[in-house]
């Protein structure tokens, strides 16, 4: 089954179940404010995205059962909370207003406060501090998906040891990221090591999640892991690329973000790498710049291309796709032929799209 197939199937009950997890808070709040406040997260949530961690999660079960049920729709969205608790940390961290073509969840409140007319705190602390506290209770609000659900204690309780390991995992990619910014001796191992913390974690827990919940023997979940590690890479990879080179209308994030912040991704590292002396010196000049113009953004965008660093980026996307069939190649024999065809599809699905 195709990727696209499932979201069909599964988009709309990921997302009554992120709802119904977000509904047991909304609940028990009787302050106006705070009824207020979640129900932002909650839109925040909803506002778009791909579900693809759930959706990840829910194949990773269904692989393994004969027979299919829906049990695993409630702990699938764990994951899905822990990624989007990082998101709204991310966008603090990278000053980003928009996600998904929305405003991001800390700029809801610097412009909650505008409307307001709020006295005290300036409006981008305001917005700051109440986009922390949403990412640290979305943290452990997700947590929840490992309780209360059809499966035993010991089945939840692995889930949220992977949940512990996807966190810690996360946290130090971002740190890596963090002191990647200040250099430009990178090499590309560096930054495999940094998106495999954060971005592969999350893809290769979801799975393993999903997999654990269905009994799948130890070996396949090496496998499975493995193959979960590798598009989280090419995933990452393929973001770099349209986050430079991609239409905003679909990526729903402005496309000179990363050059402005200087970020360290695989199109910055190649291209440094396969510039001249001269023209590497003024690409560092440029990246990160304080005030940097739209020509100047454009110049970024030509070097990158006179360097060849898309191809570069696409030549490692490739590597990590065949490492990834040899990793699914090794548990075909042991899972469904419609889940072995929709991993062979996520591949596809996150190394294709268009930029």
């Amino acid at each position: 089954m195709k990727v696209l197939d499932y979201l069909d199937i599964y988009k709309p009950k990921i997302n009554e179940t992120i709802k119904k997890i977000f509904n047991y808070k909304l609940d028990k709040v009787k302050a106006p404010f705070l009824k207020g406040y979640y129900s932002e997260l909650l839109d925040y949530f909803l506002s778009g995205g791909k579900r693809l961690r759930p959706l990840i999660c829910i194949a990773s079960y269904n692989a393994f059962k004969k027979e299919k049920d829906e049990r695993i729709i409630f702990p699938s969205v764990g994951i899905e909370f822990l990624h989007n608790a990082s998101l709204i940390h991310d966008d603090i961290i990278d000053r980003d207003d928009f996600r998904r073509n929305n405003p991001a969840f800390h700029y809801r409140f610097r412009k909650y406060h505008e409307d307001h007319h709020l006295k005290k705190m300036d409006k981008y602390h305001y917005g700051t501090s109440m986009g922390i506290i949403g990412g640290d209770f979305a943290y452990f609000i997700g947590l929840n998906a490992f309780s209360n659900n059809e499966f035993n204690e010991l089945k939840n309780l692995k889930a949220v040891n992977y949940y512990a390991e996807a966190f810690y995992e996360l946290c130090d990619g971002i740190l890596i990221e963090m002191d990647m910014i200040n250099r430009y001796d990178l090499i590309i191992d560096e930054y495999i090591e940094m998106i495999s913390l954060k971005t592969g974690a999350l893809i290769q827990k979801s799975m393993l999640i999903g997999a654990m919940y269905a009994d799948a023997p130890e070996n396949a979940l090496n496998y499975l892991g493995n193959y979960g590690i590798n598009v989280g890479i090419i995933f990452q990879i393929i973001d770099d690329i349209l986050g430079t080179f991609g239409d905003e209308k679909v990526t729903g994030k402005p496309i000179d973000g990363d050059i402005r912040e200087g970020k360290k991704t695989c199109l910055l590292i190649k291209a440094l790498q396969n510039l001249d002396q001269n023209k590497r010196n003024e690409l560092i000049n440029l990246v990160g710049k304080n005030n940097i113009t739209q020509d100047e953004i454009n110049k970024v965008r030509e070097l990158f291309k006179e360097s060849d660093a898309i191809n570069a980026c696409m030549e490692l996307v490739n590597k990590y796709k065949d490492l990834a069939k040899n990793q699914l190649e090794q548990i075909q024999q042991e899972i469904n032929q419609s889940e072995f065809e929709f991993y062979e599809n996520l591949l596809k699905y996150v190394s294709e799209r268009s930029f």
